[in-house]
Order: C-alpha cells, then sequence, then structure tokens
C-alpha cells in the first residue's frame, strides 16, 4: 500500500526547493492556460531532469509511473506553489496519441524530444471559417510521391511564435464524405513556404497565431494512423484536450484566492464581502457543483490509470468545467468590485519592476475573467460538447 501523504510531502519538499522566485512570481501572474513562455521552458528542463515533467506518461516513455492518486496530488501541489503551467500541446495531447497511433519509428524519435523540451509542439486545427467544425477544414495536403504537398493556412494556432513543429489536420481526399477524407501530420516549422503571423491580442501581447503553407513539402513518414482517417486520431486526441485537464485543481485555487478577497475587500454596509448573504449563497452553489465535478474528473482518471481513454465523460468535463470556472471569475470581480477596472497589462509581466495600479489581491482578477471567457469555445465550442454528451452519453 503506496503511503500518499509522503508522497505528497516529497512534492512539497521538491517545489519548495525548485521553485525559485521568478518562477513562483510567473506562476502567480498565470491569468490563462499558459503561464510566461520563458519561465514555462525553464520550468520544463527542471521537471525533465527530475523525471516528473510527464506526469501522466507510463514509465516505458519516460514518465514517472505515478497512478491516479499521485499524479492527483502532484499536479495539485504544482497549482498551490504557484508553479508556472509547461506548455502541454505535446505532453499532454500529442505524446498519448503517439503511443496509441505511432510506428515505433515515431515513437522513438519524437517522444523523448518532448520529455526534454527540445521539441515545442502546436496544434493545427481551427482554420478561418472552421472552428468547432473541424469536418469542414480546406487545408489540403497532395500526395507527390514520398511528400505530400500541404496548401492552407490554420488560424487561433496557440504558441505558434514559440513552437518548431505543428501537428495538423488536413484533407487529403475532396471526393468523399468530409470526415473520411481528413489526415494527421507532423509538420515542421522551419520546412520551406511555411509562414506564421502573430495575432496581438488588444492587451498588446500574442497568445494566438496564424500559420500559412504554401506548397510545403511533407515527408509521408509524418502521417499518423492511416491515411484519410485523420477523423478518428483527431477525436482520440480531443479527448486528452477536453478530458485531461484538472479544472477542479484550478478552481480549489480560484476559490482560495476568491474568498481571501471577499474577507478583504467591504459591502456597502461596511462588513466583508464574505458575509453578504446573496454572495454567500452564490458562492456555495459553485462550490457544491466543484464538488461533483471533481468525482466526475476522479472517474476520468481512473479510466487513464486502467488503460482507457476518457471517452465521451471528456466533454461533460470540459463543458461543466470551463462554465463553472467562468462562474468563479465572475465571483471573484463581483467580490473586489472598481479595483478590477484599471488597464495594467504590463505588471502582469514577471519581469515588470514597477508598481500596478491596482491592489495586489485583484491584480490577475480582470485578465483572469476576459481571458476564460475563450474557455467555452477553445478545444470545442460549449454547444459541440452538449451535443456529444446527448448523443454519446444520453443517447437521444
Amino acid at each position: 500500500m503506496k503511503d500518499y501523504n509522503a508522497f505528497r510531502e516529497e512534492v512539497r519538499s521538491f517545489l519548495a526547493e525548485a521553485l525559485t522566485p521568478d518562477l513562483v512570481r510567473a506562476g502567480e501572474l498565470t491569468t490563462s492556460v499558459f503561464s510566461d513562455f520563458e519561465a514555462a521552458l525553464k520550468w520544463h528542463k527542471i521537471l525533465h531532469e527530475k523525471g516528473w515533467v510527464a506526469p501522466d506518461w507510463p514509465e516505458e516513455y519516460g514518465g514517472p509511473g505515478w497512478d491516479i492518486n499521485e499524479r492527483y496530488i502532484f499536479q495539485e501541489e504544482c497549482k498551490l506553489a504557484n508553479a508556472p503551467t509547461v506548455v502541454m500541446m505535446a505532453l499532454q495531447m500529442l505524446g498519448p496519441l503517439l503511443m496509441h497511433y505511432g510506428t515505433e519509428e515515431q515513437k522513438a524519435y519524437y517522444l523523448p524530444r518532448i520529455l526534454s523540451g527540445e521539441d515545442m509542439w502546436c496544434q493545427g486545427y481551427s482554420e478561418p471559417g472552421s472552428g468547432s467544425d473541424l469536418a469542414s477544414l480546406k487545408t489540403s495536403a497532395v500526395r507527390d510521391g514520398d511528400d505530400y504537398i500541404v496548401n492552407g493556412t490554420k488560424i487561433w494556432t496557440s504558441m505558434a511564435q514559440h513552437s518548431n513543429r505543428i501537428f495538423c489536420l488536413v484533407k487529403t481526399n475532396k471526393e468523399v464524405k468530409p470526415q473520411a477524407g481528413i489526415s494527421f501530420l507532423l509538420i515542421d516549422l522551419d520546412t520551406p513556404g511555411i509562414t506564421i503571423d502573430e495575432i496581438i491580442s488588444l492587451d498588446g501581447h500574442v497568445e494566438q497565431c496564424q500559420v500559412f503553407f504554401d506548397n510545403v513539402r511533407v515527408p509521408v513518414a509524418n502521417l499518423i494512423g492511416e491515411e484519410n482517417d485523420g477523423w478518428s486520431v483527431a477525436k482520440y486526441l480531443l479527448e486528452f484536450e477536453r478530458g485531461g485537464h484538472n479544472f477542479t485543481i484550478d478552481i480549489k485555487k480560484q476559490l482560495a484566492k476568491l474568498r481571501k478577497q471577499a474577507r478583504k475587500v467591504k459591502a456597502r454596509d461596511g462588513k466583508p464581502k464574505l458575509q453578504d448573504p446573496v454572495f454567500r449563497h452564490r458562492l456555495a452553489e459553485a462550490e457544491i457543483e466543484a464538488m461533483a465535478l471533481e468525482q466526475t474528473e476522479l472517474r476520468i482518471k481512473g479510466a487513464l490509470n486502467a488503460g482507457g481513454n476518457p471517452g465521451a465523460l471528456s466533454s461533460l468535463v470540459k463543458c461543466v468545467g470551463t462554465e463553472l470556472g467562468q462562474r468563479f471569475n465572475e465571483l471573484s470581480v463581483d467580490a473586489v468590485g472598481q479595483a478590477v477596472t484599471p488597464y495594467h497589462a504590463d505588471s502582469l509581466n514577471p519581469r515588470y519592476e514597477g508598481k500596478g495600479p491596482v491592489p495586489g489581491y485583484a491584480l490577475t482578477t480582470m485578465a483572469e475573467y476576459i481571458n476564460n471567457r475563450a474557455a467555452t469555445i477553445y478545444g470545442g465550442t460549449a454547444e459541440i460538447q452538449r451535443t456529444i454528451i446527448a448523443k454519446q452519453i444520453l443517447k437521444l
């Protein structure tokens, strides 16, 4: 019988020693699913040296071989210690997909490079006019000997400006129904014919990009799975994108921060916001839903631990987790009040040394609220998730 309390103490001791002040600062200022890239890469290297960078991977592929409880403890303690978030596109999504669909040559080449951080991957799914409806994508790949010739564009490509590789859905057969003519390719972003345009957000920062492909030659050896069966490959990967995230851990941290805010800020009657009966009722309702969500997440982790995959439950967790996270954001904005209104994007940079225009307890509140509005869109919209739930779980 494993001693999980001892394991938790081991994790805490490691985090206390390995997390430098600059890394903690980057973690504290993380307002989206991505931390500051420099900090994220530095933390990735530290975790790789320890052997803990891929907590969900089996030992045979370089993971620590942890069970479901150890993985949950590790992720929870990292969040509570304000560790920055490593870039997860490859670790959480592409890695497990390669283990399932990749050839032995593909696994031997790519998996170690993912673990070391030598390769940074972005996801080439969405296109202009083709977001959650992936079957309508237009980017084409035409076979030419031992290569595919790829033409088209991908948009909302997170962290492409920091990546050297991209995994893409491409159209390889236009004569069949849309889902039947898609393939899954791995593409080196240094290949001639690829252009990456950064999309500058309203706050002046770049998190998304548009990637253009102009007669890009991609070796057929970079095909994952069978040609024209990319729809099956993509659905498998999306289950890990939607169900591999521990929303409950994020929400627990949100809750702890929210309670501090509500104790500090005074309501109109001069009492702390946390004593307001209407606010307390809304908070209690959200907490109860968070408890229910945690049980569903643990069911998914149990399925993964037994060698299965999340299945349609990943859509349930993605839908509930993102919407519940938005409710906690709204409660936080309500608790903080007018302190969230000043514009202060510069002070969210971990290397900023000036004094911000808002109190410390409100520093990330509005940025988190605004950024998290996208959570019910990316990774498949809430409407798409409800359709999957209706068909696969409720059998409607």
